[in-house]
């Protein structure tokens, strides 16, 4: 693998993203969805929600119409504050109004599920 390509996000749950979790660290690449609370156009810094939880997303690298109440999903790199607070600096962002967030996330356990009994089906096998 080149040292220049470009690691694809992590597909995380916002309420599964927090301190103890394994995709909390610098640098990590995730893949996020949430519904827009608020958006700072001075300092371009956006905050998603979804079940309770929130991230603080970094936009200034993005040209997007950024609309408080629509869905959106952001692929970045996470970097941890000294507060242990965690942003997403976004490379790629996209509004997925429409998308019916409660199938989403059976979807992402689905997928995690056959992930995981495939590791241990490989385990196995060695």
């Amino acid at each position: 693998m080149s040292s220049s390509a470009i690691p694809s996000g992590s597909l995380v749950i916002l309420q599964e993203l927090n301190s103890s979790s394994p995709h909390f660290k610098e640098g990590a690449s995730l893949r996020v969805t949430g519904k827009l609370q608020e958006y700072n156009v001075e300092t371009a810094i956006a905050v998603i929600a979804d079940g309770g939880a929130t991230l603080a997303v970094d936009t200034q690298h993005l040209r997007l119409n950024l609309r408080v109440g629509s869905l959106y999903q952001f692929i970045g790199e996470l970097s941890i504050q000294p507060s242990n607070e965690g942003i997403l600096k976004a490379r790629v962002g996209r509004n997925v109004d429409g998308m019916d967030l409660n199938l989403y996330q059976q979807s992402l356990k689905l997928l995690k599920q056959f992930q995981s009994n495939q590791m241990s089906h490989l385990e196995q096998l060695q």
